[in-house]
């Protein structure tokens, strides 16, 4: 096969990656790094690793079975699939909205001219709604890799310069522990939206067989392209992480998680290192990628609800998927409105979420896998009862420090 070929299959795995790197690496892992030094990397990074099992398992089993996981749910039974149905409802809405106030707020930086969020928001909604509308995955698909590439292109370049420069602000004396019981909604912030919230394996299911239909795809090619953006994004959460070390970590001023002033400290954190000049390119880029993160969410979900209809309802008109999202981007505005622009609640409300629901999606999808006798053997295997075992475990503890 050769190269060209191998980058006309690459699509799905970069549009993983497109809505991966949002909340969990701009925000999350850069206030890991900024808060606690180098002492949450391996966390990270760990976290990366026992998730891709389950985000693996759509990739095999879409290419294996030629149909979506929303599919497989349904056929896997009724609480099974009303349960996906419920919990993909609540995430569509809640991650819409999560992802749409970053974006805004990263637009309020870079505009000459002063603009409510709530504002902001409103328009970028419309700005999405009309490329969607018009252009869905064939644009999506082309958008997404000049994305990637721009932002990578950008923060390796920012590594590479705080490496050579070594750290902006003296350790301080005495550390803060992230691992005490008080930090535990933290970490759980940290590793909900880590890489990606885990029904983006049901989404990326669906651009699995968007791609099909334009051009063939065999299990190594999707895999190739599955594995490409999943390593990228946990290499990027790493990167994110070690420039909040390099930059922020020890310095006197107060980590920001809302709105225009987080902002200005994540474009403050490239420019102090690639320079003063960068300030408005690293700003577009930055916007660019929340904005395909965006773009990614408000298309997945309404995939996901779509396909959901037409399994309960065959006879639907093939529109209903422009009305799903017509009907996630209004409930998406209606929360970010609740919300009153509050970047930090919001973020902090869904990457919860996301972590407690991500037990559910990774047994769904591990059961779907041996449904068509295709469960996980070898190292594969071993991993994924780790997995598990973390997921549930850690979900548990916080359940219990949450409420008891």
């Amino acid at each position: 096969m050769t190269f060209a070929e191998k980058l006309k299959g690459f699509g799905p795995g970069i549009l993983l990656a497109t809505a991966a790197v949002g909340g969990s690496h701009l925000v999350a892992a850069t206030q890991a790094g900024a808060l606690f030094g180098w002492q949450l990397l391996w966390l990270i990074l760990v976290v990366n690793l026992l998730k891709y099992p389950f985000f693996r398992f759509g990739v095999e089993y879409t290419l294996r079975s030629q149909q979506s996981l929303v599919a497989g749910y349904r056929e896997q039974g009724p609480w099974i699939f009303y349960s996906f149905i419920a919990l993909n409802i609540v995430a569509a809405i809640v991650n819409t909205a999560g992802v749409l106030l970053l974006t805004a707020s990263l637009l309020h930086y870079v505009l000459p001219w002063q603009i409510e969020l709530s504002q902001l928001c409103v328009y970028l909604l419309l700005v999405c709604m009309t490329i969607l509308l018009f252009g869905h995955y064939k644009l999506l698909d082309s958008a997404s890799k000049v994305i990637m590439a721009l932002l990578t292109l950008a923060t390796l370049a920012a590594l590479a310069i705080a490496l050579a420069n070594g750290p902006a602000n003296p350790a301080p004396v005495n550390p803060p522990d992230p691992f005490q019981l008080a930090m535990l909604g933290f970490l759980v912030v940290l590793m909900g939206w880590m890489p990606a919230p885990i029904e983006i394996s049901a989404i990326n299911s669906l651009w699995l067989k968007a791609k099909a239909r334009t051009s063939a795809l065999s299990l190594h090619q999707g895999l190739l392209d599955f594995n490409t953006g999943y390593i990228l994004t946990a290499v990027l959460a790493a990167i994110f992480c070690a420039l909040g070390v390099l930059i922020q970590y020890g310095s006197s001023a107060q980590i920001e998680l809302a709105g225009a002033a987080f902002s200005k400290q994540l474009i403050d954190m490239y420019t102090q290192t690639i320079g003063e000049w960068s300030r408005h390119l690293v700003a577009t880029i930055a916007f660019l990628c929340m904005f395909g993160t965006t773009l990614t969410v408000l298309d997945g979900y309404a995939r996901t609800l779509d396909e959901s209809a037409r399994l309960l309802k065959p006879s639907l008109r093939p529109t209903t998927l422009n009305v799903f999202l017509l009907i996630q981007a209004l409930l998406g505005l209606a929360v970010v409105l609740f919300f009153k622009a509050n970047l930090k609640a919001m973020l902090t409300f869904a990457m919860s979420l996301a972590f407690v629901t991500t037990p559910l999606f990774a047994y769904f999808n591990l059961r779907l896998m041996t449904a068509i006798n295709n469960a996980p053997t070898g190292w594969l295997k071993i991993l994924t009862r780790l997995g598990l075992v973390y997921l549930f475990g850690f979900t548990l503890l916080y359940l219990y420090w949450q409420f008891a």
